[in-house]
């Protein structure tokens, strides 16, 4: 990025939004008998809309699943929306920042909402760890840089970004 690109560029929050959310307690009240460690799985996806010149919305989902044995605790998924002002970036650059930065944005507002709601559907406090965009980012360039080479490059509007596996003390 060039000096006189920099001066120019724009990255600006117009709105932060929940576009969807959903928690489910499928074998409720019997999960509440249950002991064991619950295993949490996290998916991250993300869909980018551009609403107008410069502007775009992006939308983060997260799921979250907790399994004990093979029952599903809980299922809860947020799909934390934003409104982006990206301006004065070469196309490089601007795909950069909405798959990296806007998530960033994105991903501490559906972290809350997730762990209020798994919190007061009766289970400990979850804490999701931060994600590095960035190098989630850089990895899946490198993924679809060694698919071109192979020509097998497919492309999606939305795509599954990362998924993680951890364990709490449910």
């Amino acid at each position: 990025m060039g000096s006189e690109e920099l001066a120019t560029a724009q990255f600006q929050i117009q709105k932060l939004y929940i576009k969807d959310v959903s928690f489910e307690l499928p074998n409720a009240p019997q999960i509440f008998q249950d002991s064991g460690q619950a295993d949490v799985k996290m998916t991250l996806s993300q869909r980018v809309d551009e609403l107008g010149d410069n502007v775009h919305e992006v939308v983060l989902t997260v799921t979250v699943t907790a399994t004990v044995g093979d029952k599903t605790a809980y299922l809860v998924e947020v799909a934390q929306g934003g409104i982006f002002l990206i301006a004065g970036f070469n196309d490089q650059t601007k795909h950069a920042v909405v798959n990296t930065l806007c998530p960033s944005t994105l991903f501490p507002y559906a972290r809350h909402t997730i762990s209020s709601m798994v919190t007061d559907g009766g289970f400990p406090p979850l804490t999701l760890q931060p994600v590095n965009f960035d190098q989630l980012y850089a990895q899946r360039m490198q993924q679809m840089m060694n698919e071109q080479k192979e020509g097998a490059a497919d492309q999606q509007d939305s795509e599954e970004i990362v998924a993680a596996e951890f364990k709490t003390d449910d």
